[in-house]
């Protein structure tokens, strides 16, 4: 990775907006308040990608679940996820009821084809300097909540905003967006049990405004979902003695590393058992505009996927305040592996050039 880090990006606790009203305009409406993955993440894409042991006896169960999930549109036969390779902008917000912010602390876009059972995932630093033709020059994280504010005059949902941004920011069409919160986050690691991660090193950060109290050892341990949220959140402590800062592309590694860990709890007893719940954790803590016939769609596409074919690319920088200035050849390199994806011309896992990605997205 190449950062030149003289400090870590502020938190930027000017650009709060209160949570979203009941009678703004929604795809779906949701319970559980406002949009985290997780990371991830991310977490949709666990719920749709790490699905073996859904299909089966679990479905007419998950079925009622994903209908309550996903949009009532109809999916076309060639747009469906079966046959078409599509893209998916995922954002994980900070949205909490006791803070009422919506940053996105992790800005994912996937590209995944069901032709070659993959996907590869691109994952931005959330203090990234956007800039770009038609919007004014920000930290990436505050484009969502801003959009938010400003959905009651536009008429546009944020959502949209975003999928329109990011598709011209990567030069590619992005099919759909997640929007995921913490609760989602927590909700989908305790569903499945916990989660096992090799923590890097001791963390302790407390906050009694918002009741964050991280405090990990060093080693192999079992997370509960506070816990591996913490763990994917911590930058920097207050405690005393201090424990090690650390920076955002410390972060993209560990919300890389949790993923890939919820899939193979995902696809362990734990993940049979709670299956039903983890769909229905993130169902109620996101928005989404995929139609609940495409999650379907995706099940099938999917269930078989294994994290080999799952490429993430995580994209560096360097840190000058109060920015992340990205490292453009590897930035031009992620939105050509999610081009390649969507082609089917990427390189296979076990190759030389794979081996390359799955060890920078480890």
């Amino acid at each position: 990775m190449s950062s030149n880090n003289s400090g870590l990006p502020p938190r930027g606790k000017n650009q709060r907006t209160a949570p979203r009203s009941s009678g703004s305009k929604k795809k779906k409406k949701k319970s559980g308040g406002k949009t985290f993955l997780k990371v991830l993440l991310s977490i949709i894409i666990l719920a749709v990608i790490g699905t073996g042991a859904y299909i089966g006896f679990l479905w007419l169960t998950l079925d009622n679940v994903i209908d309550d999930t996903g949009t009532s549109a109809n999916v076309a036969p060639e747009k469906s996820a079966k046959v078409k390779p599509l893209t998916m902008l995922l954002l994980g917000t900070d949205y909490r009821k006791e803070t009422g912010t919506h940053l996105s602390d992790v800005i994912m876009v996937i590209s995944m084809n069901p032709d070659t059972k993959s996907a590869t995932v691109v994952s931005l630093p959330r203090d990234t300097k956007f800039e770009m033709d038609g919007y004014k020059t920000n930290k990436l994280n505050a484009f969502y909540p801003n959009f938010l504010a400003a959905e009651k005059k536009s008429g546009i949902p944020a959502e949209e905003e975003m999928k329109t941004m990011m598709s011209k920011y990567f030069g590619l069409t992005i099919d759909y967006v997640t929007v995921i919160n913490f609760q989602g986050f927590r909700d989908v690691v305790d569903s499945l049990g916990g989660v096992d991660v090799n923590v890097d090193a001791n963390m302790c950060y407390r906050d009694t405004a918002d009741g964050t109290d991280i405090n990990l050892k060093a080693g192999p341990q079992h997370l509960n979902g506070e816990d591996a949220l913490g763990y994917v959140r911590y930058r920097k402590s207050n405690c005393s003695p201090k424990t090690k800062a650390s920076d955002d592309f410390d972060r993209n590694r560990r919300q890389n590393e949790v993923l890939h860990a919820l899939i193979d709890q995902a696809k362990s007893l734990n993940g049979v058992v709670g299956a039903g719940k983890v769909i229905e954790s993130v169902g109620k803590n996101m928005e989404t505009d995929l139609e609940s016939k495409q999650m379907k769609n995706m099940i099938s596409a999917y269930w078989s996927i294994s994290k080999e074919n799952v490429e993430f690319v995580p994209v560096t920088g360097a840190w000058k305040s109060p920015y992340v200035y990205l490292n453009e050849d590897e930035f031009e390199a992620a939105k050509q592996a999610l081009k390649d994806e969507l082609a089917g011309t990427k390189a296979p896992a076990g190759s030389d050039d794979a081996g390359e990605g799955e060890q920078a997205g480890n």
